[in-house]
């Protein structure tokens, strides 16, 4: 029996036919690479933003901490990892970090505030929203003001001895004790970033599901126990990214203690030495190496952090 040349025909037709059903049109190709275009031109900005303040800045940090460059003079030399062990080898490089332990208990006692205040404040309080507000105007006064203030609040026989001494206590010299400066300058740092960290953790609160707590106070939950199974695993992360903030802030602290004391009587701080070092002794390579050293230090305490109390991710139903 013979095929037909026909049918032949129609099935080397129908082959091709088959073949072009998988090929993707070129302009639908052309419209999916289209939006890919777009995000890269919106990143553009931010990523360029990125790279000039942020990432060459460290580049230009980094090469400098291995140089004796003074600040001034056009040229430098290599010395390699010298300024490093100049640095560890200093008694005043240890000595400073002493002094973030104070700001270190500081904004852990303003953790615990904000996260009383930010929980009673979110339950049924008269005025809630006003104490909310006074409770966080302090982070909105500038630096430098808070500075100055301070300073008549400290000073002998200014507010804060004149309200001591109607309960019998005897005037202090606040700032110029080197057992009471730092007590008292991190109690400036409580007083004013305790603020941002009740906006943080109240809007935290307020984003847990109210079915939680409806089922909570059903089963006779008290306040204590609402907070210890409901608001504390819900806000979990928020937690954790203020632990990290304050860790990086008291290595950091800079602006209160320079404007209040000027690092004097045992208050220099990390920062303080290094600008000192950089300005005062025109030793910028020096100085470099140890805001590099400050750097890894931040990062270090965020990664064990992290490792120590991971981030489990909370379901809110």
């Amino acid at each position: 029996m013979t095929i037909q040349p026909v049918v032949t025909r129609r099935s080397s037709e129908a082959a091709p036919r088959r073949l072009r059903t998988h090929k993707r049109p070129p302009a639908r190709q052309a419209s999916r690479r289209r939006p890919q275009r777009v995000q890269w031109a919106y990143l553009a900005a931010p990523l360029a933003l990125l790279a000039v303040f942020t990432y060459i800045p460290v580049a230009s940090l980094i090469s400098y901490s291995f140089t004796d460059w003074d600040g001034l003079s056009r040229g430098s030399d290599n010395i390699g990892f010298e300024n490093y062990a100049d640095l560890f080898t200093r008694p005043e490089f240890l000595s400073v970090f002493t002094v973030s332990l104070y700001y270190l208990a500081g904004a852990l006692l303003q953790i615990g505030l904000a996260l009383y205040f930010a929980t009673v404040l979110c339950f049924d309080v008269r005025l809630g929203n006003l104490f909310k507000g006074i409770l966080f105007f302090p982070y909105l006064l500038n630096g430098v003001a808070i500075g100055f203030v301070f300073l008549y609040f400290f000073q002998p026989g200014g507010t804060l001895d004149a309200v001591l001494g109607t309960l019998g206590v005897s005037e202090r010299q606040w700032l110029g004790d080197p057992d009471l400066v730092n007590s008292s300058l991190a109690g400036v740092s409580v007083w004013r970033y305790m603020g941002i960290n009740l906006v943080l953790f109240t809007g935290a609160i307020q984003s847990i599901p109210p079915a939680l707590f409806e089922a909570a106070v059903l089963d006779g939950a008290s306040r204590w126990h609402q907070f210890r199974h409901v608001i504390a695993p819900s806000i979990k992360p928020i937690i954790s990214i203020s632990v990290i903030l304050a860790v990086s802030g008291a290595l950091s602290v800079f602006e209160i203690p320079l404007i209040m004391t000027g690092g004097a009587n045992n208050s220099e701080t990390f920062v303080i030495q290094t600008l000192k070092l950089a300005f005062n002794f025109d030793k910028v390579g020096l100085a470099s190496a140890g805001a590099v050293v400050l750097l890894v230090l931040v990062v270090l305490v965020t990664y064990l952090q992290r490792l120590l109390v991971p981030d489990d991710r909370v379901e809110l139903s």
